[in-house]
């Protein structure tokens, strides 16, 4: 049975991508079977794992948009052993005009998965950065989901109405959807404002948060330039390591006995 982990934050540059690739690739390295797919119009997961989105002859976008076209059709095999690709390109992004005439329009791409179940042991889905159709169709596919937060002041804003959407889900369309954690990113640990963040989230999250912190590093931001994950691209920088380190977390599976409900502290 397929593992769907569903990364998913409104606010964009809190690295969503950058985690969606590089546990991806960090799977695979573990032996896993490991699908990515991307919904997010800006094909930046695309990109990163060596895809231009702007030369695809079928994306995401007809799976979703067109019930003929299964999604098998879509997945493409990257540059790294063990890692398939649903891409995504710009076509996206007019996919929630006419995902709203469909029947059961939040479950299409649960729909699309599970064909897909036997084939992989893990599935990550990189979420655009919005609360709109798109996402609720992954949190409807999902089974658990990791919130990256940027521990800048103003990342703060707008987790209640994340987790908000994340409990009404579970209400309507999922019941086992579930918090799999809160990983910090872009930590500087050397400024005051990066540790109060930190403390505010960890206080407010509690065994939510990943041990595993994201730092800024030169590597992760250089990685995606050359068309590659921080892994590939060096694989001793503390970026990848990190990464590593945070793929050993996610992998033993341990989902927080906390519901979306009980997270819904005063942010």
């Amino acid at each position: 049975m397929m593992r769907i982990i569903a990364i998913a934050n409104q606010k964009g540059g809190c690295g969503k991508t950058t985690t969606a690739v590089n546990l991806a690739v960090a799977f695979a390295r573990k032996g896993y079977r490991v699908l990515i797919v991307d919904i997010d119009p800006q094909g930046h997961t695309t990109l990163g794992l060596g895809c231009n989105p702007e030369e695809l002859d079928i994306s995401i976008y007809e799976a979703l948009t067109n019930s003929q076209i299964p999604i098998s059709k879509v997945v493409r095999r990257t540059y790294i052993s063990g890692v398939s690709l649903v891409p995504s390109n710009i076509l996206l992004s007019g996919a929630d005009i006419e995902l709203a005439t469909l029947f059961r329009r939040e479950c299409v791409l649960k729909q699309q998965l599970a064909d897909l179940g036997n084939i992989y042991d893990v599935c990550f889905i990189d979420c655009s950065p919005s609360l709109g159709i798109l996402t609720l169709n992954a949190l409807v596919a999902c089974g658990e989901v990791l919130i990256p937060v940027q521990t800048h002041y103003y990342a703060l804003e707008g987790l209640r109405q994340l987790l908000e959407t994340i409990n009404i889900v579970k209400e309507r369309f999922n019941r086992k959807l579930q918090i799999l954690g809160v990983l910090l990113t872009f930590v500087e640990g050397r400024t005051h404002l990066s540790r109060d963040v930190q403390r505010q989230l960890r206080e407010f999250f509690g065994e939510l948060v990943f041990s595993t912190v994201i730092h800024r590093n030169i590597r992760l931001a250089e990685a995606p330039s050359a068309g590659e994950s921080v892994i590939t691209y060096d694989e001793g920088s503390r970026g990848a390591i990190e990464y590593m380190q945070l793929a050993e977390e996610v992998s033993n599976g341990k989902t927080k006995n906390r519901t979306p409900q009980e997270s819904l502290i005063d942010l």
